[in-house]
């Protein structure tokens, strides 16, 4: 077995406003990093559209209706200050949620030993009625949920290191027993949530607040004690990742102070907790990142760890 790579050459065609940090550049970066010699070995899938039904799992009837309305033929649509959709965002973000349920699929499946889905827009902001912070569908929770409600697992766990706290992942989850939500974010930093007391209907939330300046050691430290014993007392079934790289040192929207061998040890530990609690699945999707040449760095660290797994 072997990593699998799900793209998403739709992800090209969802257009934002010139500057916004957002860009069809960040999926190319991300493109040309893994287009590399050291990445041959990938097994390659295009991402497939989520059906309406996938779409269920993590918001109701009403809001799928209302973003898919709000699809402009032409131009753009501002759906709130951040989050802007063109004719060819509602393709680009069904193909995000049916890429996650690709890759989950696909590692259950015995297909491959993990996965990550190279996509845009991303999905973490994205609460259970409210399109916000460049995301539009809650791709990684309903990621989970699938794998919950469709795959008979028991427990699945969401790590979102991202540097923006996962308050789409986290208001998705809030209720769901079944599902450990585990954020690292910068704080204070958009989009306001995030505190260490928000612990969820079940207290399966556990958010890890970062102060701005902070760097990787501090990072390390408070993933050893407290993020890797509260996946251990969890014991999933499946990782699934909200892999944002916007906590690196070159990001323009935050302040922390990462590089890619920080996401390099962070991958590398989340893929030895897996092999320990559950047979290595960890399934990954791209989030944050706006600094294009630290994006396309810390994304080939962050693969190059998923590829050291044989299964």
């Amino acid at each position: 077995m072997t990593t699998l790579l799900i793209e998403n050459p739709a992800g090209l065609g969802h257009l934002m406003p010139p500057g916004h940090p957002e860009q069809v550049a960040r999926l190319e970066a991300v493109t040309d990093a893994l287009a590399a010699q050291p990445f041959a070995a990938l097994v390659r899938q295009e991402a497939p559209l989520a059906e309406e039904a996938d779409l269920l799992l993590g918001h109701p009837q009403a809001y799928v209706d209302r973003i898919r309305a709000a699809m402009p033929e032409a131009g753009l649509v501002a759906l709130d200050p951040d989050t802007h959709a063109s004719p060819g965002s509602w393709e680009a973000a069904l193909k995000g949620v049916g890429g996650m349920i690709a890759g989950i699929d696909a590692v259950l499946d015995g297909r491959a030993t993990n996965a990550f889905v190279a996509t845009r827009p991303p999905g973490h902001h994205a609460e259970r009625t409210r399109a916000m912070g460049f995301c539009f569908f809650g791709t990684i929770a309903i990621g989970a949920r699938h794998a919950l409600e469709r795959r008979g697992l028991s427990r699945v766990a969401v790590v979102d290191f991202d540097v923006h706290h996962g308050n789409g992942t986290q208001d998705i989850l809030w209720d769901e027993p079944r599902a450990l939500f585990v954020s690292s974010h910068q704080m204070p930093l958009f989009p306001g949530t995030g505190a260490a007391s928000e612990r969820g209907g079940s207290n399966n939330i556990l958010n890890i607040p970062l102060p701005p300046g902070s760097d990787g050691a501090h990072m390390r430290s408070l993933y050893e004690t407290r993020v890797f014993p509260a996946l251990r007392a969890f014991a999933p079934e499946m990782i699934l990742v909200s892999a944002g790289f916007d906590a690196h040192r070159a990001d323009p929207l935050a302040n922390l102070t990462w590089d890619e061998t920080d996401f390099a040890w962070l991958t590398r530990e989340i893929c030895d907790l897996a092999d320990e609690l559950c047979d290595g699945r960890v399934v990954s999707t791209l989030e944050g990142g706006y600094d294009l040449p630290a994006l396309a760095a810390s994304v080939a660290a962050h693969v190059t760890e998923l590829m050291e797994r044989r299964g």
